[in-house]
């Protein structure tokens, strides 16, 4: 299609060369697919454009997950070493060379760019607000995780550099984008921008604007407190959500049909739009399972400890998938079994038990069954073991605005109201009620519910505790066992667009 083969072609100039120069014949070229390419096509290929860097294991989930207590990637003998591309990320020893970083940082610059497209095309009204949340979407994760986003809203002239946007002034424009989009989107469904994805981003960035201004010390203002606050109401307001009565229904093959939390998803339909986000199954399930994945990542013990064993989000029985292969989801700790209750073996006969020793680099006969995996994503196994999954991949749901009103509601000195909440949602995965709510239970509270939901690196570091290190549980081995330094509360800009882009400078600690 000419609209893909038009952004084809100047992604890779842009995000390549990052804009510096571009040859005449080749703007020519350009100029001239642009003229054949509507808004419509354009918007689409904005969607398209998030499908690697919002769902491929190596990009801003691994960024958010492999650098906390949530998930490791363990070398296991000559498996999973990449030369050490995922064990430096949980480490927190990463560079600006980091090639999974490198790839994150330009991707999402070209989803940046894909939405601007579309608003130089003559859209609708709708059309524009869905390229401005599209745009302001990509804008946060660069902010969140780099600081520092190269943006640009005039294509006119490529030649030209794009400004470089920081901490409170980079989250006031996302603010800006965001508000101009909210009155022409529609209240719509959750695989399209609509007011409540608006709302829930505009949250998340009133929640951290602290953050944002002082990554080391931030600060939580009242007013942008306030703005969270209402911004919930109005979605938690709205009658057509609630808690599903299954934890994993947010999370299955049909979950914006089923779910009634979902605000905001990837489509993933085979056929018609979307990527494969299969990896939150493969990449932790072992060989000898159904289905039969990479045997890779899992995550430990110390976060595993933190469920009560009632808890529906450890773990649980889910139609459709234990009944026909035997497989829970949640986390699997201890010995696996089939559908027919047989216990599973790994590649060498012993008895495929999971165990809570993980080490980063594994050695030794038991490097097959090291570390508790994690299965949030119930396998749809309607497209077939290895065909492309159809469960959408899940941006912002109900529970999430729920905890994010009530960490805004104990951040104003409203405790009570914090409890309500986070005792409405434990009730609802069958966990007992807390006495009490505190900044301590109520991350807690956020990882339990939010796991490998790629918050958790934003969770942390806004509670103080990302650079804190991993402490082993009992029997376990410590995977951090120092504390990082203050850089680490930022990705190095990858050298490669230093090289290119004279507006960009390197973060500090990593010169």
């Amino acid at each position: 299609m000419k609209y893909t083969k038009f952004l084809t072609i100047i992604l890779a100039s842009l995000f390549t060369f990052s804009c510096t120069k571009l040859d005449e014949e080749l703007r020519d070229s350009l100029n001239a697919e642009a003229s054949t390419v509507n808004a419509a096509g354009l918007l689409q290929n904005a969607y398209e454009s998030m499908n690697t860097p919002l769902q491929d294991q190596s990009r801003v989930w691994a960024s958010a997950e492999h650098t906390t207590d949530e998930a490791l990637g363990p070398t296991r003998g000559p498996d999973w070493d990449d030369n050490g591309v995922w064990r430096v990320l949980h480490a927190h020893t990463w560079n600006a060379d980091h090639a999974f970083l490198r790839d994150t940082y330009r991707e999402l610059l070209g989803v940046q760019f894909a939405a601007t497209t579309v608003l130089g095309r003559n859209p609708t009204a709708a059309q524009a607000a869905e390229a401005k949340f599209i745009r302001a979407l990509s804008t946060f994760y660069v902010l969140d995780a780099w600081d520092q986003v190269p943006y640009r809203t005039d294509l006119s002239d490529l030649t030209k550099l794009p400004i470089t946007l920081k901490g409170t002034v980079a989250a006031d424009t996302i603010i800006r984008e965001l508000n101009e989009a909210l009155p022409n989107l529609t209240e719509g469904t959750p695989i399209r921008a609509n007011k409540d994805a608006a709302r829930a981003l505009l949250m998340k960035v009133y929640l951290n604007r602290g953050v944002y201004a002082k990554r080391d010390a931030p600060t939580f203002a009242a007013a942008d407190m306030d703005q969270v606050i209402a911004l919930a109401d109005q979605i938690i307001n709205n009658t057509k959500y609630s808690l599903n009565a299954n934890f994993y229904t947010n999370f299955a093959a049909n979950n914006t049909a089923a779910s009634k939390e979902m605000i905001y998803a990837l489509e993933n339909t085979v056929g018609v739009r979307g990527g494969n986000n299969r990896f939150f199954w493969f990449c932790g399930l072992h060989y000898n399972q159904k289905p039969s994945g990479w045997n890779g990542f899992c995550t430990l013990a110390d976060f595993y400890d933190k469920f009560e064993a009632a808890d529906t989000r450890r773990g649980a029985a889910f139609t459709g998938v234990t009944n026909v292969t035997g497989l829970r989801v949640g986390f699997l700790e201890g010995q696996q079994f089939d559908q027919n209750g047989v216990a599973l073996k790994d590649r060498k006969g012993n008895n495929l038990s999971f165990t809570r020793k993980v080490a980063l680099q594994e050695t030794g006969n038991d490097l097959e069954i090291t570390g508790i995996r994690v299965i949030k994503y119930p396998p749809d196994f309607a497209q077939g073991i290895e065909g492309n999954a159809e469960n959408e991949l899940v941006i912002f749901r109900l529970a999430d605005v729920m905890l994010m009103k009530a960490e805004a509601l104990l951040r104003k000195g409203n405790a009570a109201g914090a409890l309500t909440i986070m005792n409405q949602i434990r009730a609802a995965r069958g966990a007992s009620a807390l006495a009490t709510a505190t900044l301590t239970n109520l991350l807690e509270e956020r990882g339990r519910e939010m796991y490998w939901e790629g918050w958790r690196r934003n969770d942390l570091i806004r509670f103080g505790k990302f650079l804190d290190p991993l402490v082993a549980a009992p029997g376990t081995t410590s995977t951090r066992p120092t504390k990082s330094g203050v850089e680490r509360l930022l990705f190095a800009i990858p050298n490669q667009q230093l090289a290119v882009n004279p507006n960009l400078t390197q973060n500090p600690g990593y010169n």
